[in-house]
């Protein structure tokens, strides 16, 4: 069983990856994006450096992903991942033009064909007020100045992806504008419920001794 969470920056993905992977007995791969050493220089003038920003996670989210993902569903561990490798695609869209564009996706197209697709892929809606708002609030510090205008974008695009068939790879939708899995253990037991209902996964056992004696 393999899981992907997907979203847009700030919704949350890395924190509700963390959450599910005790309910599910699942290895845990998350998104190495801290290493990117064109990051910061990108948030403050994306156009000069959104290339090498885009080729890096690229190559970083593909060598990760070849490596790890096989490696654990060979041993035959669930698998939660807070990425999929398609959503590079979405940024490079966004962040790339003419020449560039064209180079990345040839190279992305090439190494997509090695990557293993998740079994369900889990996407966090939110509003681009409450992304705004989550941003703000994890306070880091190379997103201090990030555009609203960016934001929204990157909403769009990610709107305009999932409402479309992904790989023949199952998509389950939340809307997390009224949800709260940090605080609130009854909306992670609903999501959890969601995504068993989908893969047709038996309901945890606390849940079971809940109903029997119901």
């Amino acid at each position: 069983m393999y899981i992907a969470i997907e979203g847009v920056i700030g919704v949350g993905k890395t924190t509700l990856a963390r959450l599910l992977q005790p309910r599910f007995d699942a290895e845990l791969l998350l998104e190495v994006f801290e290493e990117n050493p064109f990051l910061s220089d990108f948030y403050s003038d994306r156009e000069r450096y959104a290339f090498q920003t885009q080729i890096f996670f690229l190559l970083s989210r593909y060598h990760q992903q070849h490596r790890t993902v096989p490696a654990i569903l060979a041993r035959g561990r669930p698998l939660i991942s807070d990425y999929t490798f398609a959503k590079d695609s979405l940024f490079a869209r966004i962040n790339l033009k003419n020449d560039e564009l064209a180079v990345y996706c040839q190279l992305h197209e090439a190494l997509a064909e090695k990557i293993t697709l998740p079994d369900l892929l889990v996407y966090l809606r939110a509003s681009t007020d409450t992304l705004m708002q989550r941003i703000a609030m994890r306070d880091r510090s190379y997103e201090r100045n990030m555009e609203r205008a960016y934001i929204e974008t990157l909403n769009q695009t990610y709107e305009e992806f999932f409402s479309k068939p992904y790989d023949n790879t199952p998509v389950l939708t939340i809307d997390t504008d009224p949800l709260d899995f940090v605080r609130y253990p009854e909306h992670l037991d609903l999501i959890e419920a969601r995504i068993r209902a989908v893969l047709d996964l038996p309901r945890p056992a606390q849940e079971e001794r809940h109903a029997s004696h119901a």
